[in-house]
C-alpha cells in the first residue's frame, strides 16, 4: 500500500525519513518543500517528489505528515485526506503549542492519529488531545544522531555549540529575538567560566538566510567566534563540550548525548518550553 507523506519542516523530515529507512521499501508518494525537500532527495534520490498534494494523495491509504507552524501545507494535506477518506497521521516534534498547529485561520483540521516519540510529548499530547488517538513511536533519527555524536573527546579544543533558531518576535524591543538572545549570551558568558582557549561556533538555523549573523559575528570580533558550516548537527555536536540557545530540538539532541547545554531566553522573552530534565539556564550562572 502507497503511504504519503506531506512535509515542509526539516526536523520532522529527519524523523519521519529516518522511520521511512527502517522499514526498506521505497513505494512513497511524498511531497516535501523547504528544506525537508533537500533532506529527501539526499535520502531517496530514486523516489521523485510530486509536484501537488492531490496527485501526491492520489491512490494512498494512509498519510503522514508534520506540525511545522511556517506553513500551510501540512493542514491542507490533513484536510484533502479527511476530504477523501484516507487515514492521517501527524508527527509531532516539538513540545509547545501542540493545539495551535492544526488550526489555519480558525479552521481545525485533527489528524486520525497523533505520533510522538518520548515521554515527555506523550505526556503533554494525552493532556491537549483527551479523546484523541495518540501513539508514542520510536524516534529512529536521535538514535542514529546519538550513535554519531558519541562521547565528548576530552583531548580536543574545548568548543561551545550555540544553536540559533528564528524567535519570530522582537518581545516589544524592536530587534530580533534571537540576536537578543545572543547578546544576552555573550553578557552573561564571563559566568560560563570557560577556558580561554574555547571556540564559540554559531550553527544557523537551516531556514536562516546566507551570512544573517554575519554582521553580529564581525562586531564582535574580540571573541573567538566563528560561524560553524557543518552539514549535519551531528558532526557540530561532536565537537562540543558545551551547548547553548534557545528552545531548538537540538538543545534535546544535546541532553541526551551528554553535553551541558544552557537556554539562552532572556528574562523579558517567554519562559523556555522545554520540559526536559537537566536544561541549565545561562542567568542562573
Amino acid at each position: 500500500n502507497h503511504i504519503a507523506a506531506a512535509i515542509p519542516n526539516w526536523t520532522t523530515a529527519n524523523i519521519v525519513i529516518a522511520g521511512l529507512l527502517e522499514t526498506r521499501r521505497s513505494n512513497w508518494h511524498a511531497y516535501m518543500r523547504g528544506p525537508a525537500e533537500k533532506l529527501w532527495n539526499m535520502t531517496f534520490p530514486e523516489v521523485a517528489l510530486y509536484d501537488g498534494l492531490e496527485s501526491t494523495l492520489d491512490g494512498t491509504q494512509l498519510l503522514i505528515t508534520g506540525t511545522g507552524w511556517q506553513s500551510d501545507i501540512e493542514h491542507e494535506a490533513r484536510r484533502l485526506a479527511k476530504l477523501h477518506g484516507i487515514y492521517s497521521v501527524a508527527v509531532i516534534d516539538h513540545w509547545v503549542n501542540y493545539e495551535e498547529r492544526f488550526i489555519r485561520n480558525n479552521d481545525i483540521v485533527w489528524p486520525d492519529e497523533f505520533w510522538v516519540t518520548d515521554d515527555y510529548a506523550m505526556e503533554l499530547a494525552e493532556k491537549a488531545f483527551p479523546f484523541q488517538k495518540v501513539t508514542q513511536v520510536p524516534n529512529y533519527y536521535i538514535n542514529a544522531q546519538l550513535q554519531g555524536i558519541g562521547r565528548i573527546d576530552a583531548s580536543s579544543q574545548p568548543e561551545l555549540l550555540y544553536i540559533l533558531e528564528p524567535m519570530r518576535s522582537d518581545w516589544g524591543r524592536g530587534i530580533a529575538g534571537e540576536f537578543q538572545a545572543l547578546d544576552y549570551f555573550v553578557s552573561h558568558l564571563p559566568q560560563l567560566k570557560l577556558p580561554s582557549s574555547t571556540v564559540i561556533r554559531l550553527r544557523p538555523h537551516p531556514s536562516d538566510e546566507l551570512g544573517k549573523y554575519d554582521d553580529w559575528v564581525a562586531a564582535h570580533h574580540s571573541l573567538n567566534i566563528q560561524v560553524d558550516e557543518s552539514v549535519n548537527i551531528t558532526e557540530s555536536l561532536k565537537k562540543a563540550k558545551w551547548v547553548v540557545g534557545c528552545e531548538s530540538f537540538g538543545l534535546v539532541l544535546a541532553l541526551l548525548s551528554g553535553r551541558k547545554v544552557y537556554c539562552t531566553l532572556p528574562p523579558w522573552a517567554p519562559v523556555c518550553r522545554l520540559p526536559h530534565d537537566g536544561l541549565l539556564y545561562i542567568g542562573d550562572e
